[in-house]
């Protein structure tokens, strides 16, 4: 299979790069906004594989390759979503802080190609979805407070990661509303509140913590991402899953069943 790999230069797609010859996979196009003319291999870390980074999505009209990987920026990723899309490359893209715009843009590409957007790659994430989905319909009347903590480099709050806990939790719980942060006098907490609170500092890469309380105990579900290559080894079993795929929207929950 031949991937293209968008971000490649920067510190998600050098993974994705790197696992990906590791693992076989024939990267045919490598694009980024740095490092130009530089060998993709060699900024991953794996040696010269004859794929140079180019700044540009027109390079994709005819890189031949099956299955976009995309780790970028909200503009690139609503930019370079209808060229796939018109070539017929599936997608799969990890980038958060999705504009309305971008979202539409995943919308129309899904109606010609398979697309498999996710604002967190990794399989543990997923997983505790799953859980915070089963505790907040179990515990109906606990209060759900949802902390992430990122690296101080992150530029969009709360992580996309945390809104899709939130969005997990109102599907559990209908009615509830997202508070971000508090501050002054809001009075006391309402049921239907979920409260979302986002820390920046250091190098973290991503830890997320679902709290539940109740009266006289809590249940706190946590996921901390300590390695980058979770993020690229679950992108890159997406794109093995959806080449070949036919043309609609996807999730990790497609993947895994």
């Amino acid at each position: 299979m031949r991937i293209a790999v968008v971000g490649a230069n920067g510190r998600m797609g050098r993974a994705v790069v790197r696992l990906a010859v590791t693992g076989g996979l024939d990267v045919a196009c490598a694009i980024g906004a740095g490092d130009v003319g530089r060998d993709a291999g060699e900024l991953a870390g794996v040696g010269p594989i004859g794929t140079s980074v180019v700044d540009g999505f027109a390079v994709l009209e005819h890189a031949k390759a099956d299955v976009l990987v995309d780790f970028s920026s909200p503009g690139a990723t609503a930019a370079l979503l209808p060229i796939a899309a018109k070539v017929g490359i599936g997608i799969v893209s990890g980038t958060t802080g999705l504009s309305d715009a971008g979202r539409h843009a995943l919308e129309h590409a899904a109606t010609r190609v398979p697309v498999l957007w996710e604002p967190n790659m990794s399989l543990g994430i997923f997983v505790l979805s799953r859980l915070v989905s089963q505790a907040v319909a179990a515990l109906s009347d606990w209060d759900i407070e949802i902390v992430e903590t990122h690296h101080r480099a992150k530029v969009d709050a709360p992580s996309g990661t945390a809104l899709r806990l939130a969005e997990v939790a109102q599907g559990a719980r209908a009615g509830t509303r997202l508070v971000h942060g508090r501050q002054g006098t809001p009075g006391a907490r309402a049921n239907a509140e979920i409260g979302m609170h986002a820390l920046r500092g250091g190098d973290v890469l991503g830890d997320h913590t679902v709290h539940l309380f109740g009266g006289g105990e809590r249940i706190e579900l946590t996921h901390r991402a300590t390695n980058r290559d979770v993020f690229a080894h679950g992108a890159l079993r997406a794109a093995r899953w959806i080449h070949g795929k036919k043309a609609g929207r996807y999730g990790l929950a497609d993947l895994l069943g």
